[in-house]
């Protein structure tokens, strides 16, 4: 399948979703594979979970959609999923979740002398975030904050 079928595909399937309250994150055809695998990961366009019940459901219209558009003319499996869950806290959602939780904060280079700094998730604000550091909260202005992702402490 060349570049350009992948593309009219991906367009295709978008719609497909889109009146399911669905975002493809992304379309994976591996026509290495035999059968070729079609792989499709999606997310809620609301935020919420995906679970297994959505991807069920979501498998036929695909396929539908798939077959309809004669696009993809060989055997093939179709893999619904959804992005699983990440170490990077992105969300409120997140960051109230893993409160308590170790962190690993990568530092902005150009605003802060550390590299990164590891602690337990203590309090995000609009404009800072708290990590406990062995017992003291430390603040860290968001402006030097690059990524916020979970980790395991060593002692």
């Amino acid at each position: 399948m060349n570049k350009e079928d992948t593309i009219k595909l991906e367009t295709l399937l978008k719609k497909v979703a889109n009146e399911w309250d669905l975002i493809i994150c992304s379309l994976n055809i591996q026509t290495n594979q035999n059968p070729t695998v079609v792989n499709i990961i999606i997310k809620k366009t609301n935020g919420d979970d995906i679970s297994l019940q959505d991807c069920a459901l979501f498998n036929a219209p695909a396929s539908e959609e798939i077959e309809n558009s004669n696009l993809l003319n060989c055997s093939y499996v179709l893999e619904i999923s959804s992005q699983g869950v990440s170490d990077e806290l992105t969300s409120d959602r997140d960051f109230k979740t893993f409160k308590g939780f170790p962190v690993n904060v990568q530092l902005n280079q150009k605003n802060s002398k550390k590299k990164f700094l590891d602690g337990l998730l203590y309090e995000k604000s609009k404009d800072y975030l708290a990590i406990n550091i062995k017992g003291k909260i430390k603040k860290i202005p968001f402006n030097e904050v690059l990524k916020i992702s979970l980790c395991t402490l060593k002692d």
